[in-house]
């Protein structure tokens, strides 16, 4: 189960996903594929979304990796809400990386 933060919207899930599958990504690449069913622009909008919230890195010329906070995210470990870990036995810990609960 994902723990998504009132911010996220449906295709940050699909944009996570596919990065970790791919190793890296761009928004072209993605919409290019077909995988993603939304505009570039919109891909790239929260490509830059999920950037700035930590999950993904932005490595310059539209190119993303996915953060070790993605990654979690992605495992059911991260809430992207509270920005606290998941534990298996359903507690959380905070993950002590303030600036993502802006």
């Amino acid at each position: 189960m994902r723990y998504s933060g009132d911010w996220m919207s449906l295709v940050d899930d699909r944009i996570l996903e596919y990065i970790c599958e791919n190793d890296s990504g761009s928004p072209k690449k993605m919409k290019d594929e077909g995988r993603i069913r939304y505009s570039r622009q919109h891909i790239a909008r929260r490509c830059r979304k999920l950037a700035e919230k930590g999950l993904l890195t932005h490595l310059g010329n539209g190119v993303y990796i996915i953060t070790d906070e993605g990654e979690a995210y992605l495992k059911g470990e991260l809430d992207t809400e509270t920005w606290t870990r998941v534990e298996q036995n359903g507690n959380s810990s905070a993950t002590g990386n303030a600036s993502n609960s802006t």
